[in-house]
């Protein structure tokens, strides 16, 4: 018998999870669950600039509540609007964006009244969001009435395990990046080849130029690295914040001439990037899981990654697709991207092996993951007794 499942996500911006929820809705045409995809709004404050939204990114019927960004919308009328969709959504599941803003909360209450299942989106990890009391009793409260969770990998698993949900109700990995439309992975180590036949020592970062992303740690351990590698240069991607910050702070260190700023690049421009890395550096002080390393990887590019990194267990693998180092210690970031240059010299062999570890991470497979938990969640008459059930 036909089932139906309305899955919430807060922002269209996300390309990665446009390319997920296009690979379920396409998946589905073969299963008797049916999903309504409910984008809230078109992006958040802290992506403006970084990169437009773009809806070919998005190739499923979708319901958007709100053009604009995110916090435009009065959290009174957001709310309302929320618990609105959840209370008219005819579907026997409803997953929910998250449990961090007060509108999640009712939307899970909105649930609760109406008798719908529900699970919900996780991304944080102990790594990343280490547990406090005055936080972690809300969460395992908010778990306890789910009757299941997406995660993006093994730590996020943890974290979920940690408070409160039952292991078999959590499913990973649910995420995957979104490639450009030009992306052909049999392509990858060829194009690898080519841009890497030079042999220079160029180190990439890609992503938001803010606090959070480690970005001073990298300049000290970069600037400690010239003394060994006079050729070495750094490339950085994104926009943010701290644009002025660094680069005032490369020109203290002596280092200017060989850091570059190149602001926002997308789709082949980023490909490029990637292919002519040596390889890329993500040194960030907080990282739920860390896409930028799911690019990387798809482009032969190993990288170098701070140890919170929700991605580091399954895609940073030592002395194979990348090393992971201490966070915040710019001599342990610096002696890792030093053996960065003698580990992935064989261009062509690492770009087999990063091949190798993404192919379970792409959309499909993501998409798999999330099919089989609705499944799960629906095909149990006794599931409704689990929620509440929180273990201790």
């Amino acid at each position: 018998m036909a089932a139906s499942v309305t899955i919430f996500h807060n922002v269209v911006w996300s390309r990665h999870k446009g390319a997920v929820l296009s690979a379920l809705y396409s998946q589905s045409a073969a299963s008797p669950i049916r999903y309504t995809m409910v984008q809230i709004a078109e992006t958040e404050y802290y992506r403006v600039g970084f990169s437009d939204v773009d809806y070919s990114f998005h190739k499923y019927p979708m319901h958007q509540l709100y053009a604009g960004c995110y916090e435009d919308v009065p959290r009174w009328k957001m709310t309302a609007r929320l618990t609105w969709e959840v209370i008219k959504a005819r579907s026997e599941l409803v997953v929910l964006p998250g449990y961090h803003r007060p509108e999640y909360w009712a939307m899970l209450l909105a649930c609760i009244v109406t008798g719908k299942r529900r699970a919900v989106f996780c991304d944080s990890t102990g790594h990343d969001r280490p547990r406090r009391m005055v936080t972690s009793i809300p969460k395992r409260l908010f778990f306890s009435l789910c009757h299941g969770y997406f995660g993006f990998g093994e730590r996020s698993r943890e974290y979920l395990m940690s408070l409160g949900a039952r292991p078999e109700r959590i499913f990973t990995p649910c995420q995957a990046a979104a490639m450009p439309a030009t992306y052909q992975p049999e392509q990858v180590v060829r194009q690898r080849l080519s841009h890497r036949a030079d042999g220079k020592p160029v180190f990439l970062y890609v992503g938001r130029l803010s606090e959070e992303k480690g970005l001073d740690t990298l300049l000290v351990a970069f600037a400690g690295l010239r003394g060994q590698l006079p050729a070495a240069t750094l490339r950085m991607v994104g926009t943010g914040p701290l644009a002025g910050t660094l680069r005032q702070m490369a020109a203290s260190l002596g280092i200017e001439d060989a850091v570059e700023l190149v602001g926002s690049k997308q789709d082949e421009e980023l490909s490029q990037e990637y292919y002519r890395a040596l390889c890329m550096v993500l040194p960030s002080y907080s990282e739920p899981w860390g896409l930028v390393v799911n690019e990387a990887l798809s482009h032969g590019c190993p990288t170098v990654a701070s140890d919170i990194c929700g991605c580091v267990p399954e895609l940073v693998l030592e002395g194979e697709t990348g090393f992971a180092v201490p966070v915040r210690d710019a001599a342990a970031l610096q002696a890792g991207m030093a053996r960065a240059v003698a580990a992935f010299a064989d261009t062509q062999a690492t770009a087999e092996r990063c091949l190798a570890v993404i192919r379970r991470f792409d959309p499909a497979s993501a998409a798999s993951n999330i099919a089989r938990g609705c499944a799960a969640m629906l095909s149990e008459p006794d599931l409704r007794q689990h929620a509440g059930g929180v273990q201790t």
